[in-house]
């Protein structure tokens, strides 16, 4: 999986991509995330387009009081929440987990005090993908 600027990735080799949803959906409670939503990518290009591909699970991520903090500094700010952590496996088996970068996420919303939350919610992330 390719590093870019607007996620951090973490590559897991020799674990299992259950293992790795599961540990993924616990790191993220450890730091005050809920998972809100849950894509199957895998299941649905099956279903919608006939397409067989690796397993490939989103889990849209959110942290209450930082979701809060940032509705309020800026009411808009909801389109790019929640957080988006996803759970890949690679065509050689390998799982990967990568989270949306909000430091460069947020650089599209210009209002005071966003960028902080950012930084907390990027620690955060970080975090998470750390002690996967």
């Amino acid at each position: 999986m390719s590093e870019v600027s607007y996620a951090f990735t973490r590559t897991l080799p020799g674990r299992g991509f259950t293992e790795v949803v599961q540990r993924a959906r616990d790191e993220l409670a450890v730091e005050g995330f809920g998972v809100l939503t849950e894509i199957d990518v895998q299941a649905t290009l099956k279903k919608k387009l006939g397409v067989e591909r690796r397993p490939y699970l989103i889990l849209g991520a959110c942290n209450p009081p930082l979701a809060h903090r940032a509705l309020t500094a800026e009411p808009a700010i909801g389109v790019l929440l929640p957080c988006n952590v996803d759970v890949v496996e690679g065509e050689d088996g390998t799982v990967s987990v990568q989270a949306v970068n909000p430091r460069e996420l947020f650089k599209v919303v210009r209002q005071p005090g966003v960028e902080e939350i950012a930084e907390q919610v990027a620690q955060k992330l970080e975090r998470v993908l750390a002690r996967i």
